[in-house]
C-alpha cells in the first residue's frame, strides 16, 4: 500500500488553481428597472390663472378606474406654460419620477395628442441633451371656444427625433387622456 504525503500547503495551492476561474464570474448585469408611474400632473399657468389636471391610477392594472381631475376650463386666446411631473403615489413620501426622467433624457419623450374638435396648439419648451424634444415643459395655446380631448404619452426608449407618437416607437410608460373645455 503506497501513500503520498502532500503538504497542506501544496494542496491547498492545487486547490487555488483549479477551483477559480476568471470566465467562470461575469460581472453581474445592470438592471434599470422600470419606475412605477401612478400619477400624472400637469400645471398650466396663464400668469392670471392656474389649471391642475391629474391622472392618478394608484391600483395601477387593478380594477378601479382612473381618477381624473381638471381644476377649471382654459381661456380661449391665453397662452399657458406648462409643466408636467410625474409621480409614484405607492411611496411615502411620494417620489417623483420627473427627476429620473430628466435626468435619462435621451430615453424619454413626451408626446400630446390633440384630439379633433379641440382648438389648442402645444410647443415643447425643453429639450434633451441631443437637442431633441423631452417635453416636461412646454406651451400650450388655447384658441377658439371648443372641447375635446388632450393625451399626454411618455415614451421610453423612443426613436429620436421622430415626426410625432406614431413614428417614436419605444415603450409607453403612462398615458393620460383628459376631456378639455375652452371658454
Amino acid at each position: 500500500m503506497k501513500t503520498n504525503n502532500f503538504s497542506p500547503f501544496i494542496l491547498a495551492l492545487i486547490l487555488s488553481f483549479t477551483s477559480c476561474s476568471k470566465d467562470d464570474d461575469p460581472a453581474p448585469e445592470v438592471v434599470n428597472e422600470e419606475e412605477v408611474i401612478t400619477t400624472l400632473e400637469v400645471t398650466l399657468n396663464s400668469g392670471s390663472s392656474t389649471i391642475i389636471m391629474k391622472y392618478q391610477d394608484l391600483d395601477s392594472d387593478g380594477p378601479n378606474e382612473p381618477v381624473i381631475t381638471i381644476s377649471g376650463n382654459l381661456t380661449s386666446g391665453t397662452t399657458y406654460v406648462g409643466l408636467i411631473r410625474v409621480l409614484n403615489e405607492l411611496e411615502s413620501p411620494a417620489e417623483d419620477i420627473t427627476e429620473e426622467v430628466e435626468e435619462e433624457d435621451l430615453d424619454h419623450q413626451f408626446f400630446y395628442t390633440v384630439g379633433s374638435g379641440l382648438d389648442l396648439t402645444t410647443e415643447y419648451s425643453n429639450f434633451d441633451s441631443a437637442g431633441n424634444n423631452l417635453g416636461t415643459k412646454f406651451n400650450l395655446t388655447a384658441g377658439s371656444a371648443s372641447s375635446g380631448s388632450l393625451t399626454f404619452s411618455l415614451v421610453h426608449e423612443p426613436t429620436k427625433p421622430n415626426t410625432g407618437l406614431a413614428s417614436a416607437g419605444g415603450e409607453t410608460d403612462i398615458q393620460a387622456i383628459f376631456n378639455i373645455t375652452i371658454e
